[in-house]
């Protein structure tokens, strides 16, 4: 996949197949739609292109609103839309001034001079332009005018729930990994850097390697204990995660640390990428360091009685 950072690095390609949208997460809905995409393209010998934006337009346009947490990092996202089987990816910068742009600017320079599209596929209810004042009809008049086609894509179903980023945000929230998953289609995953701690984890018995989220941005689910896999380089070990300020002992900070188990090894600044597959229970304090111990065993087996059933 070809990733281009601004409108000026993209060279046209032949018979561009394109779809526009935010793709926070790249879920089960999304995948939808770049299934039909990858379709389209296969039936008329085209190209796939994504046209998606970073930050999310809600931190240019509110900043002072710091309440969404989105579910991809940049990197994630790219590496989700690349093992989807997407051709060519413009991740173009969101601005004000790109904000200001009325709809038929957006189609003419655009859509039309920019990217050259031959056919636009969008999900339900996709709006674009200044104020989102651009809507389906318009976009289905205004490729008679250019010569290029538009589809809409239904909106998508789970067990008759739709399916969107919102509703994935809430589950993670709520400790809901297992129904986040089935709508993302894929284990929420977290990666960051593995940092030094004080080490509280190694004197109860259950050394723990705490991660580092650069990204300020990415969602961080709810506090609690959860069973994960450990993604470190190519190995895919199983442990135990928790998130949470550590009440026990009064903690300040919140922490996200993982216990890996049957393993030992050093692994300091070396990149981790969990993925929550289970919520095992919720955060808690203790009345002493002993109880705690004895809890997290519970715990423990727990995780490995849930990994066993898979």
């Amino acid at each position: 996949m070809k990733v281009y950072h601004s409108f000026e690095q993209y060279r046209p390609v032949p018979n561009p197949i394109l779809t526009v949208g935010t793709f926070d997460g790249v879920h089960y809905g999304h995948q939808k739609i770049l299934e039909r995409l990858k379709d389209i393209a296969r039936q008329n010998h085209g190209e796939t292109v994504i046209l998606t934006f970073f930050p999310h337009p809600r931190m240019i346009l509110h900043p002072e609103d710091t309440s969404l947490k989105l579910l991809s990092t940049v990197e994630e996202k790219i590496r989700l839309l690349e093992k989807a089987g997407i051709d060519h990816l413009l991740l173009i910068p969101f601005t004000r001034d790109f904000s200001n742009l009325s709809s038929i600017q957006f189609i003419e320079e655009i859509l039309v001079k920019t990217i050259g599209v031959k056919k636009l596929v969008i999900g339900y209810d996709h709006r674009f332009g200044k104020n989102r004042e651009g809507t389906f009809e318009e976009l289905k008049a205004n490729g008679a005018k250019y010569g290029f086609d538009v589809e809409e894509i239904p909106e998508q179903d789970i067990n008759h729930v739709a399916v969107s980023s919102t509703k994935i945000r809430t589950a993670l929230a709520s400790g809901k990994a297992a129904i986040a998953n089935e709508y993302l289609g894929y284990a929420y995953p977290i990666c960051g850097q593995v940092v030094k701690g004080d080490q509280l984890g190694r004197k109860l018995g259950y050394p723990t390697a705490n991660l580092f989220v650069e990204e300020s941005y990415k969602l961080i689910p709810r506090d609690g204990i959860y069973a994960v896999n450990v993604l470190l380089g190519a190995r895919r070990l199983q442990g135990m995660l928790y998130i949470g300020h550590r009440p026990t002992i009064n903690g300040m900070a919140r922490n996200i640390e993982v216990n890996i188990f049957d393993f030992r090894e050093e692994i300091y600044y070396q990149r981790l990428t969990l993925e929550l597959l289970k919520f095992i229970r919720e955060d808690q304090k203790f009345d002493t360091l002993e109880a705690l111990t004895a809890q997290i065993g519970r715990d423990k087996e727990d995780c490995l009685q849930f990994f066993a059933s898979r």
